[in-house]
């Protein structure tokens, strides 16, 4: 399960750890998005100076939406992909700077979680980014859609989501994806120092520039998914 460390006015966020068996691959059950929500509350409630860190470790940031229970719970499949939307959000809107440090693989739904961070630095030699959903005839909600393509390059965007192409840490960076690629075991490190360098922005100012920036992106993640958007497996 996700779990907080804290360096200085710089909060980390894991998303789980190497050894759980649990949940190895931070894969969004739904045990696990609240688990993230509570630990994000906590976060909120620590007064002063602040910035929030995002990361994991092992092979995967986090491999996206949890299939096993997906596909054992498909008439709960709306209300499950508009409470992943609340991760989205929560992030898009959140009240300091966040950074994703991607260490690992971050795939379909993971992937969008680390878009949904102000920044991203990532892993150069290994660790894909990867929109698999076409792959798996499976379409993108109205929010997904638009978290994509808001944030990344147009033209990203359509190879990403069109093709389902693995992009590693060099490449990444190259497509706009994310804004520095490092040596593994400075991942962390570098995105805890663009961290701190932020730590002053923080506040309700912050977050309401963020909402402004995002508004037709929160409008989109907010719309309900049903039928009428949404035809998983057709």
């Amino acid at each position: 399960m996700p779990y907080l460390e804290h360096d200085g006015d710089v909060h980390i966020l894991y998303l789980g750890a190497q050894d759980s068996a649990q949940n190895p691959e931070n894969r969004f059950h739904p045990d696990w998005i609240e688990g993230v929500h509570a630990l994000l509350d906590e976060v909120e409630s620590i007064s002063g100076p602040g910035a929030l860190v995002t990361t994991a470790t092992g092979k995967f940031f986090t491999n996206g939406l949890d299939t096993d229970w997906l596909f054992a719970n498909l008439d709960k499949i709306t209300g499950y992909l508009d409470r992943v939307h609340t991760l989205y959000t929560r992030l898009l809107t959140f009240p300091m700077a966040t950074i994703a440090a991607v260490q690992g693989h971050a795939f379909g739904a993971g992937a969008m979680f680390a878009t949904a961070h102000d920044f991203r630095v990532v892993r150069v030699d290994r660790g894909f980014y990867c929109l698999p959903e076409v792959q798996l005839n499976m379409p993108f909600t109205v929010g997904m859609s638009s978290l994509i393509t808001s944030r990344l390059p147009k033209q990203t965007a359509i190879e990403a989501m069109t093709t389902g192409r693995r992009f590693g840490g060099a490449d990444a960076v190259t497509a706009g994806i994310a804004d520095v690629a490092v040596d593994e075991d400075a991942v962390l490190s570098c995105a805890v120092e663009r961290a701190t360098a932020l730590t002053s922005t923080r506040g309700d100012n912050l977050a309401g520039i963020k909402r402004a920036i995002h508004g037709d992106l929160l409008a989109a993640l907010n719309t309900p998914t049903d039928e009428s958007n949404f035809a998983f497996g057709k």
